[in-house]
């Protein structure tokens, strides 16, 4: 049997644009709760959210932005992000999301490369003054006519929206299609220079929907979203996917902090709660962690990377998750591509990211010779459906390279896939370790090492060796207290798995380099191992 699977549904797809979803949703439940935001203390009904979401898009129309140019928005989770948000969508205007951890350069590439008309950014954040920033690379963005800031006067003209009617704004609306392009975000996370994955009214609206669908929301749901509201797992999974449903968005503050999650998920009683596995880690180690009543949830979303079993089991004991999904995807696919259910037994939500999704196709290819592989043997996961994005922003060589002409986006991930259509990943194709002719794949070391009870986190990666071709580096973060001893661990590894699975180096550490949506950047772990080791080969050198 292949590993192909379809996911046929008797749900249709939403054949309409993200501003009219919403609109249905308001005149169906207009009093519910639609946005609360912690930091802010706002609390916004659907009907109050819409309102303003009008009033924005009235200013965009007004300042002369027409349908298909670019908005970038910089700033980091606040309700004017999931105003922008839909008033683009409204207006037709594409939303250019800038990542909150950006530097000036890489804030002039973003804003150049979309050719962004305007910019809504925040003054500042922790300790980036994005005003400096902006003022430093202005000169060298002539399509960039205008820049608001938020909380400034110039915003709250923007906001009010006063110099177009609705009148103009529904001319609009009732103008665009749910094929036009209406969001670019730049991916790059843990391997280099970054890419515009230009995505769709179709492609994000259907692809929040049916991950909500899968977690069963309703007006009911309370979710508590404290990842990035610039990446999908932020603005779609979270802010469309509450929204296509009436459920609310619950903002614990504007980047990820463990306790004011908690505090955000007891004080609003919410029933769902996302989070890269390193967001949750975080959250279980809050020293007084039991004080919170989190009985409240329900389920809630794992993504970003892969879940280590023994988390995925205290997230359901001690925050009460028991409906707990995983979600596996990237940003070009909108995100998400397959997704645990909430009934799926342990096993599954553990060891698997569930099945592909409604509309959806997937398939594991050799990457060699492309050649669909069988059911149990590795291959490259391959995707296909309405989530798969319109294309890499002016880059065709590169979306070329990403979806072949069958349009299949090949996404760089080694799965399996057994006979009931669930998926394991087992690494990244560039990221497999081939050492002495045997493959390696890091994630199931580290599945091996996050079991001894010393470790609190660990990635392994692979460095070039003139011995054996490559070979095997565990970065290990111990438990608080813990005494590790690098020979010990590998004496442990070489009990219970095959020798050439063994790292032979084990470096300590106190975090990782991360992204700001909480992927580990495995290739600076790979360029740290090898300049060290590098260092101790001229130090020890005769």
């Amino acid at each position: 049997m292949l590993s192909y699977a379809h996911g046929a549904s008797g749900v249709p797809l939403l054949g309409e644009t993200i501003g009219a979803n919403l609109e249905r949703v308001v005149a169906r439940s207009p009093q519910a709760e639609a946005l609360v935001c912690r930091h802010q203390r706002l609390r916004w009904s659907y009907r109050e959210l819409n309102e303003r979401v009008d009033a924005l898009a009235r200013g965009l129309v007004a300042a002369g932005l027409q349908v298909g140019d670019r908005v970038g928005l910089w700033s980091p989770n606040c309700a004017e992000w999931v105003l922008v948000q839909f008033a683009t969508a409204k207006a037709g205007v594409v939303l250019v999301n800038v990542n909150p951890a950006y530097r000036a350069m890489e804030l002039e590439f973003a804003l150049r490369q979309s050719g962004c008309r305007m910019l809504v950014a925040a003054r500042s954040f922790k300790t980036s003054d994005y005003a400096a920033m902006i003022a430093d690379v202005r000169g060298e963005l002539p399509d960039l006519e205008r820049v608001v800031l938020l909380s400034s006067p110039e915003w709250e003209q923007l906001a009010a929206g006063e110099q177009a009617t609705a009148d103009e704004l529904r001319a609009r609306a009732d103008a665009l299609q749910f094929d036009d392009p209406i969001n670019i975000q730049y991916t790059s996370g843990t391997t280099g220079v970054p890419k515009g994955a230009t995505l769709s009214h179709h492609n994000i609206l259907n692809n929040g929907y049916f991950v909500a669908e899968a977690c069963g929301y309703s007006e009911a749901d309370r979710v508590c979203i404290p990842v990035p509201f610039y990446h999908c797992f932020g603005m779609v999974v979270g802010n469309l996917g509450c929204c296509t449903h009436g459920a609310c968005i619950v903002i614990p503050g504007p980047s990820f902090e463990p306790r004011a999650v908690l505090e955000a998920v007891a004080a609003e009683r919410c029933t769902s709660l996302y989070g890269v596995p390193t967001m949750f880690i975080a959250e279980l180690a809050e020293p007084d962690f039991a004080s919170f009543d989190v009985t409240s949830l329900r389920t809630g979303i794992m993504a970003g990377s892969p879940c280590p079993a023994e988390i995925m089991k205290r997230v359901i004991a001690e925050m009460h998750i028991e409906e707990v999904t995983i979600c596996y995807g990237m940003t070009e696919t909108s995100p998400v591509s397959t997704q645990t259910a909430r009934g799926d037994d342990l096993e599954r939500r553990i060891g698997t990211v569930g099945r592909v999704h409604p509309h959806v196709e997937i398939k594991l290819v050799d990457p060699i010779c492309g050649r669909t592989v069988n059911r149990g043997e590795t291959g490259e996961l391959c995707t296909r459906g309405y989530s798969v994005m319109v294309g890499y922003w002016q880059e065709p060589a590169k979306t070329a390279e990403a979806i072949d002409r069958a349009g299949w986006m090949h996404t760089g991930d080694l799965a399996t896939m057994d006979d009931a259509g669930y998926l394991q990943i087992v690494g990244r194709s560039k990221d497999m370790i081939i050492r002495g002719g045997e493959n390696v794949y890091p994630r199931e070391l580290e599945e091996f090492l996050y079991t001894h009870p010393g470790v609190a986190d660990v990635q392994v990666v692979g460095i070039p060796d003139e011995r054996y071709g490559e070979d095997i580096v565990a970065f290990v973060r111990p438990q608080a207290g813990a005494q590790l001893d690098e020979d010990a661990l590998r004496e442990h590894c070489r009990k219970h798995i095959a020798h050439y699975k063994v790292p032979r180096h084990v470096r300590f550490v106190s975090e990782f380099p991360m992204t700001v949506t909480g992927k580990v950047q495995k290739f600076k772990l790979r360029e740290q191992a090898i300049a060290e080791l590098a260092r101790q080969r001229t130090t020890t050198a005769p």
